[in-house]
């Protein structure tokens, strides 16, 4: 038998959130032009006969959210993750502007709240981190059967998550320094109180009560800053990872959410074969999200089962092992472990920034590089 035999009917839906930072198109310093796009802006989807995705708000007027509708194939997450970006950036320049895929902003800046009411009221609770908060994320959405299917794949995705942050890390520098770090959007979001690694729930109970047990803090102002790396949805009936940094290419991004799917196919079959999740505590996950933070995939990596550093190709070739034969195709973990070497052999958006900056020698030049890296097919 295949590994492809005896399983669903039909895969599991996806859709992503990608977060883009917003920059004038002359000067490429970062423009405060979220209204004016999301005024004057109508999306089209000439590619795919479905929803098209759509432009949202985010926190800053600096940055805008792209997001799809649900998704079934390697080629539409592709093509749904392109059209949305070349939307926003088509929108964008009506205004002057383009849409950019950071995880964060290479020049000096000054950023700009929107003002919706829970906004500011998070900015009287949290002072300068919410006056600083500017980072573009990555958020990928699986469909799950119920809550106690979620909680069964939160709990064993786990371990495998700083490796996805090291396979996205595309935001070496902050307020036109280079941090050093590979993905310096991770550290700046550790930030937040309730953001990071979690430790295994072993049901939907014990989330949910662990989550009320924040709420009665006072610290988180409400259930959508409970920002886990990865979380139950409250809209949706998915688990939504939001561990990694927005890709500077988007066949990087579609690659990324597939992969995601498959982590999350994994967990739900080995909790229904009654595999328990690993229990490495969340303060050792920490840690490898760090080091993944730090070097991406220019230096080792915690693997995930053994514990130990690795180089980040074992790390990665770890992952494919484990996810093996949870994929939507056999064609589909085909392509996605050729874009996984390739990643290997040309590097993250991270290092093709510091790539630009090297050869050209300003931030300006990585924005511009960046803006046509966004969406190229």
């Amino acid at each position: 038998m295949n590994a492809y035999s005896g399983r669903r009917h039909s895969v599991r839906t996806l859709g992503v959130e990608e977060e883009l930072l917003l920059v004038d198109l002359e000067t490429m310093h970062l423009a405060p032009v979220a209204a004016g796009i999301l005024t004057n802006v109508g999306l089209t989807d000439v590619e795919l006969n479905r929803a098209a995705p759509s432009l949202e708000f985010e926190v800053k007027h600096e940055q805008i959210e792209v997001v799809s509708p649900p998704l079934e194939t390697f080629d539409e997450v592709f093509a749904t993750i392109l059209n949305g970006r070349r939307a926003a950036d088509s929108a964008a320049r009506a205004v002057g502007a383009r849409a950019v895929a950071l995880g964060t902003a290479p020049v000096p800046f000054e950023s700009h709240l929107v003002s919706a009411p829970r906004f500011v009221r998070m900015q009287e609770q949290f002072g300068i981190t919410m006056d600083e908060q500017l980072t573009c994320g990555f958020h990928v959405h699986v469909s799950v059967d119920s809550d106690a299917e979620g909680v069964a794949v939160l709990d064993r995705i786990r371990p495998w998550l700083p490796v996805v942050l090291a396979l996205s890390t595309n935001s070496p520098y902050w307020n036109g320094v280079d941090t050093g770090y590979a993905s310096y959007r991770y550290q700046a979001w550790g930030r937040w109180p309730s953001a990071g690694a979690y430790d295994v729930f072993d049901s939907p109970e014990t989330y949910h009560r662990r989550i009320a047990e924040m709420l009665d803090t006072g610290v988180a102002i409400d259930a959508g800053m409970i920002y886990f790396d990865a979380r139950l949805s409250r809209h949706a009936p998915t688990v939504e990872t939001r561990i990694a940094d927005v890709c500077l290419r988007a066949h990087d991004a579609a690659v990324l959410a597939v992969l995601v799917r498959a982590l999350v196919e994994t967990a739900a079959s080995d909790w229904a074969e009654g595999i328990a999740a690993d229990d490495t505590p969340a303060v050792l996950l920490r840690l490898a999200s760090w080091r993944a933070s730090r070097f991406g995939l220019t230096g080792a990596l915690v693997h995930p089962e053994q514990r130990g550093l690795v180089p980040a190709d074992t790390a990665v070739r770890a992952l494919l092992m484990h996810v093996a034969g949870h994929f939507g195709t056999r064609e589909e973990e085909s392509l996605v472990r050729e874009a996984l070497g390739a990643i290997l052999l040309s590097g993250t958006g991270a290092e093709q920034q510091r790539t630009t900056m090297k050869s050209r020698g300003t931030s300006a030049a990585v924005i511009t590089a960046a803006a046509r890296e966004t969406i190229q097919a």
